[in-house]
């Protein structure tokens, strides 16, 4: 069967079009609605759409391309599911309290979001694209099953498995449980901070390891391995998003000022001795991590210090507000 060709060989242009129109259409919602219900299901189901229609519109369903998609789509549906169900029990997304009513600002959100839903989705966009799954010579498709492939499925499994479990004992403990400044030790969660990022990353370092056999077992040509290489931008861009940006940034500095300002001494004592027993971001157990150096925690474990929370910092913001 001949796949399909659409404005370009790799489905860039389309995937882009689509995910554009995709995105909009849930900020208008959201926006006219002023509520937050389906900000994060259409970032998720946006990945299951790219992955499914570019697996029919390469109309080969070569074994790799029929994995890899499925394994994007299984993530995806999980992912979306999963912050739909939160959502609609919490009842809102507090990301987005101080800017759901400022139109540019919640606008520049969901443009953010076409941007990483694009981006993180095209090691399997350009593996089904007909610049590499197409028939020889222009596209290859070397026998399912290299040591890639089985690597990248494994990454990803164990990824999966991460960001499923611990996402369900976060969320099982918050619906159960009063709001309370004790840290959240169950699980996966005794062994790293932020389980689920980590997760995640390995999602699509597995999707990507598994999506360029074609590069690095077939017989593409230069251009061809030059896109599939490029594909990379997806699990960095992942790592950088969670690190840096709306990820462990969003998360650490504002959980510790709220233990910190609750007033509580044993609360913020047992939080900065979790703090330091905790790994960050790489799952460790507690007493492998604890006696590390911390300038191996503030580099090689990820643990990097704009993410320390400033205990003088927030004394002075509290005496400022207080007044004299």
């Amino acid at each position: 069967m001949s796949p399909v060709h659409v404005l370009d060989r790799y489905y860039l242009a389309i995937t882009a079009l689509i995910t554009i129109a995709w995105q909009l259409t849930g900020f208008f919602i959201a926006w006219s609605f002023q509520f937050d219900k389906i900000t994060d299901f259409t970032g998720g189901s946006n990945f299951f759409a790219l992955a499914l229609l570019t697996l029919l519109l390469g109309n080969t369903y070569h074994a790799r391309s029929i994995v890899a998609s499925v394994l994007v789509m299984v993530w995806a549906a999980r992912i979306a599911g999963f912050l739909l169900f939160r959502v609609l029990k919490v009842g809102s997304d507090a990301r987005f309290d101080t800017i759901r009513a400022h139109f540019f600002k919640f606008l520049g959100f969901w443009i953010t979001q076409i941007l990483w839903v694009w981006t993180v989705s095209l090691p399997v966009v350009v593996l089904n694209s007909p610049g590499v799954s197409g028939p020889a010579p222009v596209g290859s498709n070397p026998a399912f099953g290299t040591a890639r492939d089985i690597v990248g499925i494994v990454i990803w499994a164990v990824g999966f498995i991460i960001e499923t479990v611990s996402d369900a004992q976060k969320l099982h403990y918050k619906l159960n449980n009063p709001s309370t400044h004790k840290p959240f030790t169950v699980g996966l969660w005794k062994w790293s901070r932020h389980p689920p990022y980590f997760g995640e990353i390995l999602c699509w370092w597995g999707i990507w390891t598994l999506a360029i056999s074609p590069s690095t077992n077939g017989t593409l040509p230069g251009g061809a391995k030059a896109a599939q290489y490029g594909t990379v931008v997806s699990p960095l861009v992942t790592m950088l998003v969670l690190l840096f940006f709306s990820g462990i940034p969003t998360a650490e500095k504002p959980q510790a000022r709220r233990v910190y300002l609750s007033g509580d001494a044993n609360a913020w004592a047992a939080y900065r001795a979790y703090l330091d027993e905790t790994s960050i971001l790489i799952p460790l157990p507690p007493a492998l991590y604890r006696p590390l150096p911390k300038a191996v925690k503030r580099t090689v474990l990820l643990d990097f210090p704009f993410y320390q929370f400033d205990e003088g910092e927030a004394a002075d913001d509290t005496t400022r507000r207080e007044g004299p």
